[in-house]
């Protein structure tokens, strides 16, 4: 028997490209799907704001899911940083839904109330600078730029190599 070469893992770019920082994971997609890749196991979708159809691309059975996305997290801007989000830190019950304030782990809880058994998800976050001013603006912050030029120039699966090394070193702890 043939090992299926069906994508596996689903790479979701999500943000407001017009909220400054907030549209990295936006970006991040962008760039890997403008690249030559191999025959990859890897979907690269970029869902911006759109968070319900998330929802539904969480309907297929993925074999893990890496969503990427500006994430708040106190260090200095442009810090990358990889979480393994459990089904304990989903919570069972999502607010009333508003397409404008959803955030992943809404989408996530959104999914567990449709009866999803969801696969391994990660988080793969960077702190922003900022949101960008008031009236918006479609540019990266430079320390956020800067880290997302770092990790573009690394082989087309830096995402997928970066959450298994960070998985193998901390299976036994819940949180990098």
């Amino acid at each position: 028997m043939t090992p299926s070469l069906d994508p596996a893992i689903l790479v979701a770019g999500i943000g407001n490209i017009f909220l400054g920082d907030d549209g990295f994971g936006v970006e991040v997609i962008r760039r890997l799907s403008a690249r030559p890749l191999p025959v990859s196991l890897m979907v690269f979708q970029d869902f911006g704001i759109r968070s319900v159809d998330l929802v539904y691309a969480l309907h297929t059975p993925w074999k893990a899911v890496i969503l990427v996305d500006a994430y708040a997290h106190g260090e200095t801007p442009g810090h990358l940083q990889v979480l393994h989000i459990t089904p304990d830190d989903i919570p069972t019950s999502a607010p009333v839904m508003d397409g404008h304030s959803l955030n992943p782990l809404i989408v996530l809880s959104m999914a567990k109330q449709q009866a999803r058994t969801l696969p391994p998800v990660y988080l793969v976050g960077c702190q922003p600078l900022t949101f960008g001013p008031e009236e918006g603006s479609t540019e990266l912050s430079a320390p956020v730029e800067a880290a997302l030029r770092r990790q573009s120039s690394r082989p087309a699966n830096w995402l997928s190599i970066w959450v298994i090394n960070w998985h193998k070193t901390n299976r036994t702890s819940e949180k990098p």
